[in-house]
């Protein structure tokens, strides 16, 4: 036990979340808004992009609504509403500097909590200009609002090289929502926004077909479900591992990993996935950092039964 306390401790930095690049304390926020670790030889920061507050039902849409309510008290949230966490991360390896999905940016008053990841990269000392690579999961709003904000373009790099499945790609050209929850508004908003993404950066994607190697030790692989593209990036440094497991798996998947998304678009398959990302972890005891668990979203999987238990990091400090 003593052994495994200190290799937590080797592994988690300790916490940046009140120290700017320039040494100046940033007292414009109350909580910490991100966590630094490393994965061997690879440099991790979680940024959290802030928080949405989807109404609680779009967590477990094909739930019986008496099952879900008692989930929700159980777990001390609010049966109408629940504040869900907007992770993204900052990755170093080989001489890269990558990103992992980019927020949701500054153009949905509809969400006044969320979209600061450009000003948290900021004041974590991440400069755009240095980014070689961005990866991104899939393209809904909330993965890639950051880079849609104005200026944003202009500070990154024109060989900057951004990997997404060639399946995402080719869903947003005719997107279907027809087995999503999501509200017409949203989805109006999702195809808005992956749009003038596809525009706007076209000349930069790298599409791959099923997996990609981004970095020494970074790879990402489409797993499908959530989206016909949404990817997983795993990590891998030495003995140390992390899988970074975007909109698969949500607080609720422990519990019942059977209850579908609102936003997925292909549920059944995406119950699939998170089952087998879900046993994945158990067997491997790799870290994992998902972009809707509470921040900083590092932990565990442990097996309970035929359910699953999450164990989240100790902080260091």
């Amino acid at each position: 036990m003593n052994q495994m306390i200190r290799s937590i401790k080797q592994k988690i930095i300790k916490n940046l979340g009140t120290t700017s690049r320039h040494g100046r304390a940033e007292t414009d926020e109350l909580v910490p808004s991100r966590y630094a670790l490393r994965v061997g030889e690879i440099e991790v920061l979680v940024i959290s992009d802030g928080v949405l507050t989807p109404p609680s039902e779009s967590m477990a849409t094909n739930a019986d609504p008496a099952v879900r309510s008692a989930w929700l008290d159980n777990m001390f949230l609010s049966r109408d509403a629940f504040d869900w966490a907007l992770n993204e991360v900052v990755v170093r390896s080989g001489g890269q500097t990558i990103l992992i999905d980019a927020g949701l940016g500054e153009e949905y008053p509809d969400f006044p909590r969320a979209g600061q990841w450009g000003q948290r990269l900021e004041a974590a000392g991440i400069d755009l200009g240095s980014v070689t690579d961005v990866v991104l999961t899939h393209m809904h709003f909330d993965h890639v609002g950051g880079l849609l904000v104005d200026g944003v373009k202009k500070r990154l790099r024109p060989d900057l090289r951004i990997h997404v499945a060639a399946a995402e790609v080719k869903f947003w050209a005719s997107p279907d929502f027809s087995r999503t929850a999501m509200p017409p508004a949203l989805a109006d908003l999702a195809r808005r926004a992956s749009k003038q993404f596809l525009d706007e950066y076209h000349s930069h994607l790298q599409p791959f077909e099923d997996e990609s190697k981004v970095a020494p030790g970074v790879v990402v692989r489409r797993t499908g479900g959530h989206t016909p593209g949404h990817s997983v990036v795993r990590l891998a440094s030495g003995d140390d591992r992390l899988m970074f497991a975007g909109d698969a798996i949500f607080p609720v998947s422990f519990d019942h990993p059977e209850w579908h998304n609102g936003f997925e678009h292909d549920p059944e398959e995406a119950t699939r996935v998170r089952l087998k990302l879900l046993r994945e972890l158990v067997a491997t005891g790799s870290w994992l950092v998902a972009t809707h668990m509470p921040f900083p979203s590092i932990g565990r999987v442990a097996a309970a039964g035929e359910l699953f238990r999450w164990v989240p990091a100790w902080w260091d400090y």
